[in-house]
């Protein structure tokens, strides 16, 4: 039970009103952990040393095209609400919003992918027009995935050689005598497509529409027992509803096309930290993982569930895992 005391201690913290002598007379009558609980219990950030928030102005945040990237970003954006910042979420594309973040019309892009940049997003990252912000925390892999069951019919694979020889199974009407490569949305820069091209390779590149349509072929493929190759990425909840496999690709081709394992990160407007110093030191400080991700991702992608809100309960069921960054943050260090 919280009693009284405890909820009038939570109170005066929230609104800065507590001291010192309040403090320690909890201690004396063994309530600290009682007010903790009922803090935590109200969703609320305890405050530091810090003031927030250092402006009233919105931090922006960008909503990329794909559903790991708007987890980050919402459950950035939930703490920092938390913190008592006042957040909107905007819709951008990755390769545009490089220009945004550098004008500081966006200040947070909280998932760029490093080997899915082109050249512009790096330009501003190297002249410091956009802030390196740190890493995710998720390990990623991109590359060319097939249906499992795929291995029946091209015994080679994964294999590149067989792969190469097996490539008129991957056909259709429309790519005869190519097969027929799905690649991502065309706003999502096409390495793939770039490698095809520049290779020789005997494929038509369909880039897909969006994440959901790239989640749809692969569905439809595994239960049509169909050929399909594409680009797709881990971690992502797909992955444990439908089983593939990666083409073994050479290496000095995965390097020399930007396919080997990326750098995942972070990256925002440079003037967050002189008008939001203590959520720079958040944002730059926070980390998540692959494990939570991809729980989320399955919650909203296969289960259905409402994004936001998925998030907020994930905020709430979870302070050991962001408190001790809200913490550090708040600290200034």
């Amino acid at each position: 039970m919280i009693t009284a005391s405890a909820r009038v201690l939570a109170t005066q913290m929230v609104t800065g009103r507590t001291t010192k002598e309040d403090l320690m007379g909890v201690f004396k009558r063994g309530l600290a952990g009682v007010a903790l609980g009922a803090f935590l219990a109200a969703g609320i950030v305890a405050p530091a040393q810090a003031d927030v928030p250092e402006s009233d102005d919105a931090i922006i945040i960008a909503i990329n095209e794909w559903t790991g990237q708007h987890i980050s970003a919402h459950v950035v954006g939930n703490i920092l609400s938390r913190m008592g910042y006042n957040v909107e979420y905007v819709t951008a594309a990755v390769l545009p919003m490089a220009t945004a973040i550098a004008d500081g019309d966006i200040h947070y892009g909280s998932e760029l992918w490093d080997n899915n940049l082109g050249e512009y997003f790096p330009s501003l990252l190297a002249d410091g027009s956009v802030a390196d912000m740190g890493d995710v925390g998720i390990d990623g892999r991109e590359g060319w995935v097939y249906p499992i069951h795929l291995e029946q019919d091209c015994p080679g694979l994964p294999e590149w050689q067989a792969f190469l020889d097996c490539y008129e199974m991957f056909g259709t009407a429309e790519t005869f005598p190519n097969g027929r490569f799905v690649d991502y949305p065309a706003d999502w820069a096409s390495r793939a497509g770039d490698m095809i091209a520049a290779e020789g390779l005997p494929f038509d590149v369909i880039p897909a529409g969006s994440e959901g349509a790239l989640v749809a072929e692969l569905k439809s493929a595994e239960e049509r027992k169909a050929p399909l190759v594409m680009m797709f990425w881990a971690p992502h909840w797909a992955l444990f509803e439908h089983q593939v496999g990666w083409v073994d690709m050479p290496t000095e081709l995965a390097e020399k096309y930007s396919l080997q394992p990326p750098r995942i990160f972070k990256a925002g407007w440079p003037g967050i930290e002189q008008k939001w110093p203590t959520a720079w030191r958040f944002i730059n400080d926070f980390r998540i993982d692959n494990a939570m991700q991809e729980e989320l991702m399955g919650r909203i992608d296969n289960d259905g569930e409402d994004l936001v809100t998925v998030i907020d309960e994930w905020v709430e069921a979870n302070p050991d895992k962001w408190q001790p960054y809200v913490d550090r943050a708040m600290a200034g260090s």
